[in-house]
């Protein structure tokens, strides 16, 4: 165990047992010990003391055996639609890399449209955001752009530095381009969504999301342009590339009975408000069909293994904080100590106010599910006081937590490609990136965000 492990473990041990033990007469009993181990799980997942999804695990147990929460309400998410999109998205994301599909496109991209170093950065970013069409979890998308960006530049002979920003723009592009649409992000968004308390639908967080996060990734674009000068002159050598695309030949069949399930996905994703078939359903429907005979046949028995079990419980965690405070008087009794007894009734203020709570308990948690799951229901009834929309207050938050960074820790999108043997940057060219991009955040919240959906009628 390392040093910031035992100093986790010790200290989230002894926080809980201290609140459990402090006389708060305002904070009912069932809230108390809520309190305290919502403090350890978050402890525990800051400091990396085990793997989140036995923290996760202990945290919905503890709320069970303590009696702060009966069972059916601890683990009431998997009842929802909520946890198979995760589950959908999984597997159709395993279907396109296992087909080759993603890879064909990702290299037909890339001949048609990258030429230089600027190309290669702004290929990362759309391609991230068009591949989040096909793969609804941002990790296989950027291992899957990594593996072919890293075919443009081999040959190059490309400078260290440059590397590394490029490989920084795969992952950290991420971090804006998968709050475009719901599917960008199965697991981040998805939670949003949840703890939100409207049913928006895939179109609904397009209108609420989609101008934000295309501005928002526009943005740390430039940004990037900024702050990363190319070192050398680079030009693509496109043999390499087309000895690739031709080595994998035409499309197969499992490619286009892929294709096809994922376009008829999308079709009903778009057209949700019309059927009434929740997203995470349709994501379930199309990995089913992507395993029957004839007509499916891209997924197997071995594409579970594919499926994070440790995710679904950590997002189970994350919006049981909330969902459990909420049953046991704790979000309540947090609001009324931390936050003031009215928020203020200026929407910009307002705004500022919530970017700046967030980012900072962000700042000191990292996990951007844990600190969704702390902060949303205490903001969103910290704005009931001024009539703020919940889904706004909600995605105020989710907007300080899911664009920010400073350390790779900050965001497990980022955290996934750091090293050489993943995506060749650093600590140094993250925080290099990261702490410009604080401003950048609430730039999006303040004078976008905000703005924007005034426009639409729905703040």
């Amino acid at each position: 165990m390392k040093k910031k492990q035992l100093i986790g473990f010790v200290v989230g041990i002894v926080l809980a047992v201290v609140i459990m033990l402090l006389p708060v007469k305002t904070l009912p009993p069932a809230g108390q010990r809520c309190l305290a181990l919502s403090l350890l799980a978050v402890v525990w997942w800051a400091t990396g003391v085990v793997h989140p999804g036995y923290t996760s695990l202990l945290m919905l147990t503890g709320y069970v055996l303590l009696g702060v929460a009966p069972a059916s309400e601890v683990f009431s998410l998997w009842g929802t639609p909520l946890v198979y999109m995760v589950v959908g998205g999984y597997l159709i994301a395993s279907a396109v890399r296992g087909t080759g599909l993603g890879k064909r496109i990702a290299f037909m991209y890339a001949l048609r449209y990258i030429s230089g170093y600027r190309s290669v950065i702004v290929g990362a970013y759309l391609l991230g955001f068009l591949l989040s069409f096909l793969i609804p979890h941002p990790w296989p998308r950027c291992f899957m752009i990594i593996s072919v960006l890293a075919m443009v530049t081999s040959s190059a002979n490309m400078p260290k530095e440059d590397m590394a920003n490029i490989g920084l723009a795969v992952f950290a592009s991420s971090a804006a381009t998968s709050g475009i649409l719901l599917t960008g992000d199965s697991a981040l968004n998805i939670a949003a969504v949840g703890m939100g308390g409207v049913d928006l639908g895939w179109l609904g967080w397009i209108k609420w999301m989609g101008v934000p996060g295309v501005i928002a990734s526009v943005l740390m674009m430039l940004l990037q342009f900024m702050v990363y000068k190319p070192k050398a002159k680079f030009v693509l050598n496109k043999d390499v590339l087309r000895k690739e695309l031709a080595d994998m030949g035409s499309l197969s069949g499992q490619e286009i009975r892929c294709l096809i399930w994922i376009i008829l996905a999308v079709i009903a994703w778009v057209t949700d408000s019309v059927h009434g078939i929740n997203p995470g359903w349709v994501a379930l429907l199309c990995a089913i069909g992507m395993t029957l005979p004839r007509i499916g046949g891209v997924l197997n028995a071995g594409s579970w293994n594919d499926v994070s079990l440790a995710t679904l419980f950590f997002l189970t965690a994350a919006l049981g904080i909330g969902k459990i405070g909420g049953i046991s008087g704790m979000n309540t009794w947090l609001a009324s100590v931390l936050l003031p007894s009215q928020a203020p009734s200026n929407v910009f203020l307002f705004a500022g106010f919530v970017t700046i709570i967030a980012v900072i308990i962000h700042m000191c948690l990292g996990s951007a599910l844990a600190v969704l799951g702390i902060v949303v229901p205490t903001i969103v009834a910290f704005g009931n006081t001024a009539g703020i929309s919940p889904m706004a207050s909600t995605l105020l938050v989710y907007t300080a937590v899911a664009f920010h960074f400073v350390l790779p820790f900050h965001h497990m999108n980022i955290l996934v490609g750091l090293g050489e043997k993943q995506g060749g940057y650093g600590d140094k060219e993250v925080i290099r990136l990261g702490l410009p991009l604080t401003i950048v955040v609430f730039i999006v919240t303040m004078l976008i965000e905000i703005p924007w959906w005034t426009l639409i009628g729905v703040m």
